[in-house]
């Protein structure tokens, strides 16, 4: 397993329960068991806040974590063209990401193509929540 992941993983400063928020969803990885639930605070169609919980691979956490970090202050807009752009990082494509988010091309890479589905359930659950 690559170091990288787990610290990334290990940051869980969002890893937490928002009590206003203005949208919810849970999501499950039918393939391995993942269970992820985020809650977002949304004003003016820009990300305040995010909290998530996970009972998940250590991939999904980092890719949770990270996300968590990455989309505060971000309009949703933004928030939907980069997982769009995103779940193309594991197909050996070349792909301009906007410098904020390149930090995801060292996770959402073709070395980690078998958690493929492990790191994009909170991508996921995010769009569910968002409802794009």
């Amino acid at each position: 397993m690559d170091l990288r992941i787990l610290e990334i993983a290990s940051r869980t400063e969002n890893n937490k329960v928002l009590e206003n928020y203005t949208h919810k969803s849970k999501n499950k990885n039918p393939i391995c068991g993942d269970e992820m639930e985020i809650s977002l605070i949304v004003k003016d169609e820009v990300v305040k806040d995010m909290g998530y919980q996970c009972k998940s691979c250590v991939y999904c956490q980092a890719s949770v974590s990270l996300l968590s970090r990455k989309i505060k202050g971000k309009n949703i807009k933004e928030v939907k063209d980069f997982i769009t752009t995103g779940v193309q990082l594991f197909e050996n494509v070349k792909l301009n990401l906007e410098k904020h988010w390149k930090d995801f091309k060292e996770i959402l890479d073709k070395k980690n193509l078998s958690r493929k589905e492990c790191l994009l359930l909170p991508l996921k659950t995010v769009l569910k929540a968002l409802k794009i």
